[in-house]
């Protein structure tokens, strides 16, 4: 039986298990980010963390690292122990061989492939095992995964810079920048925990960005950054093939063109982007469809930054899950450009209420991070 009195002990060890797996934040993908913390006679023995999908899982490293030590500790473990063999072997089985004595897993594992099924293995070789310490901190870190994993779809950051009046551009589309060097690097953190990275024509050809990562910390290694997937929403396949994007690192182009844009498709093709053909009954890019075939491509997370249309369409569909806003102290004007392009209201019943999960200062800019209640 699961029981879900934690003493103080082991609030502390799931704690540094979980900080262990935030280690893996840039790295995992499509793999969850795990810790592991292994404890005997109340001290740590050994410790792990899940770095690259194909490599070792947390479990796994914290067994070596503790060696025989690891028999009759208990194990710390951020989510529950898999039970099936992927591209490494079952974590429950490892953690049989070494003879552990007791298994605390802050969650469950949503994947339909273990589900349960690890618990209930190390539970079967009366191991005591135990789920739900720091639930709540464990799926924060792993929104992607569950999400993919219990919706078929990724979870969806819609990245936003505005004034405090709620505009992010002028009226000629002119927005750099708005907010300040702080707000920027943050920008590029939430792009690299990121798998993907999805944006609007409109937004390509004004700015020519190059939708990748940059100005980290210069204390996090080269090697630790993964460049997101550039998803790119192009109805009519306006794309340049000289566009900055096309330069390095992947690309997918969601339209709607079909034969006649053949030579269009050749050129993109030629600087190796995707083209994927997704219309929906309005001729326009189905964009529900687009996010079902990024998830079954192991997308976790994707990192929207787009104009106020395609910001818009995403908000009215119902397909953001989190509002990522820096908002700069100025003001630019009624005529700017707003947020969100969407039908006006004539009630005020209808408006869309977010609850506030994250509110600080970086350098003179605020961000928020919003949740859709």
């Amino acid at each position: 039986m699961t029981s879900r009195v934690f003493s103080a002990a082991d609030h502390g060890f799931m704690a540094r298990a979980l900080r262990l797996a935030e280690s893996g934040l840039y790295t995992t993908t499509p793999n969850p980010r795990v810790g592991c913390v292994l404890v005997h006679g109340g001290q740590v023995v050994g410790e792990g963390w899940h770095r690259r999908a194909g490599e070792a899982h947390a479990e796994v490293n914290a067994l070596r690292a503790a060696g025989d030590k690891a028999r009759g500790a208990t194990a710390y473990v951020t989510l529950e122990p898999c039970s099936h063999h992927g591209r490494t072997p079952p974590c429950a089985d490892a953690l049989l061989a070494a003879g552990v004595a007791r298994v605390v897993a802050a969650m469950r594992d949503p994947n339909p492939l273990v589900a349960g099924q690890g618990l209930a293995r190390l539970r079967d070789a009366n191991i005591r095992s135990e789920c739900g310490l720091l639930e709540d901190a464990a799926r924060e870190l792993n929104l992607g995964f569950v999400a993919r994993m219990t919706r078929n779809r990724p979870w969806l950051r819609l990245k936003l810079a505005a004034s405090l009046d709620g505009k992010t551009a002028l009226h000629n589309g002119h927005s750099q920048w708005l907010t300040g060097p702080a707000a920027r690097r943050d920008g590029h953190r939430w792009r690299a925990r990121a798998c993907a990275i999805l944006t609007g024509i409109g937004t390509v050809r004004h700015d020519d960005p190059q939708l990748n990562v940059r100005d980290l910390d210069p204390r996090q290694r080269a090697s630790d950054v993964r460049q997101p997937l550039k998803v790119i929403v192009d109805s009519r396949l306006e794309l340049s093939a000289d566009a900055r994007l096309l330069r390095e690192g992947r690309v997918l182009v969601a339209t709607t063109a079909r034969g006649h844009a053949r030579s269009r498709i050749a050129d993109l093709t030629g600087r190796g982007a995707e083209i994927l053909q997704l219309p929906d009954v309005d001729g326009r890019v189905d964009l529900s469809a687009l996010l079902r075939v990024l998830a079954e491509r192991g997308i976790n997370e994707i990192h929207a930054e787009a104009g106020h249309g395609l910001s818009g369409t995403l908000l009215a569909r119902g397909l953001v899950d989190e509002l990522l806003l820096y908002l700069a102290p100025c003001l630019i004007g009624d005529k700017a450009r707003g947020m969100f392009d969407l039908p006006a209201l004539e009630s005020l019943a209808g408006k869309r209420v977010l609850s506030i999960r994250d509110l600080r200062s970086l350098g003179n800019d605020l961000r928020v991070v919003a949740r859709f209640n």
